[in-house]
């Protein structure tokens, strides 16, 4: 079974939608694990987003990247250049995938602005992770 680690800088909105989807697309075809730079608990933005498009995150975590050091993941993907570029070595030879997804924690606005910000960001990690499940998992 083949694992995955999404990184994301704060382990709070991009990482958590996107463990949520790569959980959902494999159903059961590969363990899937998100982790942040830094920890700075699930944001209930993402869980509300998520929720209006009918998956629950509610009961994820917020985890420090060293958390995972001793797992040998099969693939590493940042959702965030900042993860990107402080992203640690890993002791394995895991795959190393990149896509910089918008921060929808920094939208501005109204709430319904800001909810359909979450919105885009959330359309556009599906999407990826649809895509990396069906060229990755099978």
């Amino acid at each position: 079974m083949k694992k995955i680690l999404i990184l994301c800088t704060g382990n709070s909105c991009r990482s958590q939608i996107a463990e949520g989807y790569m959980r959902h697309f494999a159903n059961g075809k590969a363990e899937v694990y998100s982790a942040g730079i830094e920890t700075h608990g699930v944001n209930p933005r993402a869980i509300a987003t998520m929720r209006a498009d009918g998956l629950d995150i509610s009961g994820h975590t917020s985890n420090n990247v060293s958390e995972y050091e001793q797992i040998k993941f099969d693939f590493v993907i940042t959702v965030c250049d900042n993860a990107q570029e402080r992203c640690p070595v890993f002791p394995t030879t895991a795959q190393k995938l990149h896509h910089n997804f918008p921060d929808p924690a920094k939208a501005k606005g109204t709430e319904a602005e800001i909810v359909e910000q979450f919105a885009r960001v959330r359309e556009q990690i599906k999407t990826y992770c649809r895509e990396f499940v069906n060229q990755h998992i099978g």
